[in-house]
Formats: structure tokens, sequence, C-alpha cells
């Protein structure tokens, strides 16, 4: 109940101090490519409930129809401002809606498309026992995903071996023993310091103690 209130109050704060922002963003959008400010895709939520996640577009508008889920810093689907908007982060902003409408929260694994989510084996479908979040310490220690991914002839493939093994072990480690408004707090203030604050420019071993998933 602690957390709802607390992802209620920071979601309206949020919301309210980035008023001014969202327009401006939405005629750069506008501006650059042809199509809708937002993207509603369809992400898993808590009990593996679909809903429609807010973004702001950083990519053609029939991206989906032209490669997979999984995105390097050099997709030719992301557009001029939206290669600025994923590198901050900013993208990422209008799921504050998600928060304060109850699909997210400010911090929990993040939500995965469908398609990922049936394919969970027993002991991930752990991560959908909370809402999934904003971020976490997997969002924080693979910021630069795209990155990794970058030059990859296979990013599915990519990702299935480099990046989503340790974000399975982060998040299960957050579901069983993190969760508490102190540990979600120190995540949001390193987020904002590691992924906004400092620009996005440098890797962080971030995260919680090491201790085995299982346990």
């Amino acid at each position: 109940m602690l957390k709802r209130t607390l992802d209620i109050l920071l979601s309206i704060l949020g919301l309210v101090s980035l008023f001014w922002l969202f327009p401006l963003v939405a005629i750069c959008i506008k501006l650059d490519s042809k199509g809708p400010v937002f993207y509603r895709g369809i992400r898993a939520g808590k009990a593996g409930k679909p809903f429609r996640i807010f973004k702001f577009r950083t990519m053609v508008p029939d991206a989906e129809q032209r490669g997979g889920a999984e995105t390097p810093a050099d997709d030719p689907r992301i557009t001029t401002a939206g290669a600025i908007l994923r590198r901050y982060k900013i993208d990422e902003l209008p799921q504050l809606m998600n928060v304060l409408l109850g699909d997210m929260s400010f911090v929990g694994p993040r939500p995965e498309v469908m398609e990922e989510v049936v394919l969970y084996d027993d002991e991930e479908k752990e991560l959908l026992r909370v809402r999934p979040g904003i971020t976490d310490w997997a969002s924080i220690k693979f910021r630069q995903e795209g990155e990794i991914l970058r030059g990859s002839s296979d990013p599915h493939r990519t990702y299935h071996e480099k990046i989503r093994p340790e974000k399975v072990r982060l998040g299960l480690s957050y579901v069983r023993n993190d969760i508490s408004v102190k540990t979600d707090l120190q995540i949001i203030f390193t987020t904002l310091r590691e992924v906004y604050l400092n620009g996005n420019t440098t890797n962080v071993a971030g995260g919680p103690r090491q201790r085995p998933v299982g346990h």
C-alpha cells in the first residue's frame, strides 16, 4: 500500500514538473517524421495482464513490422529525434502516466512484450508477481543496451546471450528480497543521477549486493 501511495505521489509530481517538456518533445517528433507522438505497444503487467505502455515514439511508425523488439543503437528504424530521446531516456518519461493509472510502478522489473513472457519458465514467472517498473537495477546497469547490441547481426540472440540472464537475475533478486520503500528510493535516486544527470554516458555496475536468486 505504501509503495502504491509513493507511486501515485511521485507520478503526479513528475507529470506536473515535466508539463512544459512534453509539448516540446511532441513538436520535435512531429517535425522529424510522420506518425503519432506516442508509441503504445502492448506489454505484460502484473500477473501477465496486458496493457498499453506510453512512450514517446522514437522509431518509424511501422517499426514492429520491420524488425524485432530488440533495438541496437544503430537500428535504421530509429528516427533522428528518436536517437536523442533514447540517449537521454526522455522517451521513457510518459510512463509516468502508466504509473498513475496503476499499470506500472516507479520501480520494478521492466515490462516485456507478450511474446517474451509466454516463454517464461516457472522461476521467471515470479517477475510477474509485481507491477513492472520504469526503472530497476537492471535498467541502470544496462542503460546503454542499444550500444551493447550495436553492430549485431542478430540483436535478438545477442540480447538473450549478453543481457537477458543478468536482467532476470536482478529482477528476481528485487522481487524476492529487496521490495521496500528504502530500496525503491535508492533505485530512483541512482537512476536520476546515473541516467539523467550524468547524461547516460558511462557504464555502471550498479545493483544490489550479489545473492543467489534461488534463496
